[in-house]
């Protein structure tokens, strides 16, 4: 539900007789319907996106393996959240860290896995997800 001060907006589900860009409004008095003609609704699957964070240690060992390939100095600021290009890697620099935790793990990342890595919680998460698959 998006809110604001005084008022307040309820998305429903689009009913055959709503124009596409038209959205019911309810709990406004004296307004029906609210027109946004930028308003793109699009059918089909919704996609949602499950995170689940690493282990400390793996996002640690990630870390490590960033600050190595990227030629850090050792007490610069690396976090889960840090991403790859805020720390100066371009995307030779991102390759050349997939395969430094490919073979510290001993995983192989699909080229269309890695090109979704951002961030070292990014890289953590996926590299705990093969690893799991790896060992099943």
């Amino acid at each position: 539900m998006a809110s604001s001060t005084g008022f307040s907006l309820n998305f429903s589900p689009l009913s055959t007789s709503l124009k596409h860009n038209q959205v019911p409004l309810h709990g406004i008095s004296n307004v029906n319907l609210l027109s946004l003609p930028s308003l793109r609704i699009r059918p089909g699957p919704m996609r949602l996106r499950v995170s689940c964070a690493a282990k400390p240690e793996t996002v640690d060992k990630v870390c490590s393996i960033v600050r190595k390939q990227l030629a850090l100095p050792e007490d610069s600021s690396v976090t889960g959240e840090s991403k790859f290009a805020a720390l100066g890697a371009d995307s030779l620099d991102t390759v050349e860290i997939v395969m430094g935790l490919e073979e510290e793990f001993g995983i192989s990342v699909e080229e269309e896995s890695a090109q979704s890595i951002v961030t070292v919680q990014d890289a953590a998460d996926l590299i705990e997800k093969l690893v799991e698959k790896k060992d099943v």
